[in-house]
């Protein structure tokens, strides 16, 4: 079932980047339907749509809007190469199998679905009554949104983005004063996770919008990406901080809780599991980070040289409490950066006592 789903949200997406307004495609597309005359444009081999169609004009031209355009003031079907920068046949009869189940109503959509059923390539249906486009591909079927709705939707849904990132932002802050205080249990990191899920999934949503937006979702694109522009990372890193022996990476663990496969949010024991903890450990029991995201917010402190301290001393208390001549006994940290290291966690420490949220 899950693979089912990613299957056909990357489906969805590739058509939707396929017919993205900017993209001659859509300005040929939004041509045939302010003229009202619709149209039904196959996008595939003509090896793969031997057995469906019939007639037509070789056309063997080279894809434009403007081409496109004219052809489709023809009855029939147009046939484009599978990258659509050829016109292969215009006027053409498809004829897929009468057996095959559609839910369409009109006699344009019915063709176009089973075609896309049946060969497994996408087919267009342009609707000059209900200007409406709509596209299919193997039973995947999904119809165009006004512009005006999406964008709508889009800033609808990055204003539920904010309000979630500041929630998200408070809980990291007393995270991480409580990771200085030693008093972080399972409670808190999958309060934490499940935060972190909710903005990925809003993340997810907006950028589906995007998608359907193309050039006209430029300005969503750089308030998304400057809002939530690291929270994989910080996530990741949360992930080395507190994951024992589960047998997922970092990266699997976030691809897992970004599926969205239901309305519903990753449970409270499936965080537990994929952090490896068994469900019999008691959630109010402290448990201590190694170090990974409160180091990486030391100002040019290489990746490295956090893998040899947390190597070297196994856990966030152990670097905050060692001495500067203890750091310098790591490998890679001599007097200078052993002194920054511990100037840049006092004053994290300090700051985020600041900041907690009581």
């Amino acid at each position: 079932m899950e693979w089912q789903g990613r299957k056909e949200a990357k489906v969805i997406e590739a058509m939707l980047k396929f017919v993205a307004p900017g993209t001659p495609m859509r300005q040929g597309i939004d041509n045939v339907l302010r003229a009202n005359t619709g149209g039904l444009i196959v996008v595939g081999s003509p090896d793969k749509l031997k057995g469906v169609v019939d007639g037509g004009f070789a056309i063997n031209a080279s894809f434009s809007p403007a081409n496109l355009y004219e052809l489709a003031k023809m009855d029939g079907a147009i046939l484009l190469s599978e990258d659509a920068s050829t016109i292969l046949y215009a006027n053409v009869q498809l004829m897929p199998e009468p057996t095959i189940p559609s839910k369409e109503t009109g006699m344009r959509h019915r063709t176009a679905e089973r075609v896309a059923k049946q060969t497994e390539t996408l087919v267009i249906a342009i609707s000059e009554r209900r200007n409406v486009i709509t596209l299919y591909n193997g039973g995947i079927r999904y119809a165009l949104k006004e512009m005006g709705v999406i964008l709508t939707k889009a800033n609808q849904a990055m204003q539920t983005l904010e309000k979630y990132k500041i929630v998200l932002d408070q809980t990291l802050t007393n995270l991480g004063a409580l990771e200085f205080e030693d008093l972080v249990t399972l409670t808190e990191i999958v309060q934490v996770f499940h935060r972190i899920e909710m903005v990925l999934r809003i993340k997810t949503e907006i950028l589906k919008y995007i998608t359907e937006l193309g050039t006209e979702g430029r300005l969503i694109q750089l308030q998304l990406t400057e809002l939530v522009a690291d929270i994989e990372i910080e996530a990741a890193l949360i992930i080395r901080d507190y994951s024992t022996d589960s047998g997922l990476s970092p990266e699997e663990m976030l691809l897992k809780m970004q599926e969205v496969v239901s309305a519903e949010l990753t449970s409270e024991e499936q965080i537990i599991k994929m952090l490896g903890y068994s469900l019999d450990f008691k959630r109010d029991a402290i448990i201590y980070p190694r170090g990974y995201r409160v180091l990486a917010k030391i100002p040019r402190l290489p990746h490295v040289i956090i893998d040899y301290l947390i190597d070297h001393f196994g856990m966030l208390n152990e670097v905050a409490n060692a001495s500067t001549q203890e750091l310098v006994s790591v490998n890679g940290v001599g007097d200078i950066r052993a002194r920054k290291i511990k100037d840049g966690l006092n004053r994290l420490q300090e700051q985020l006592f600041i900041d907690r949220h009581i």
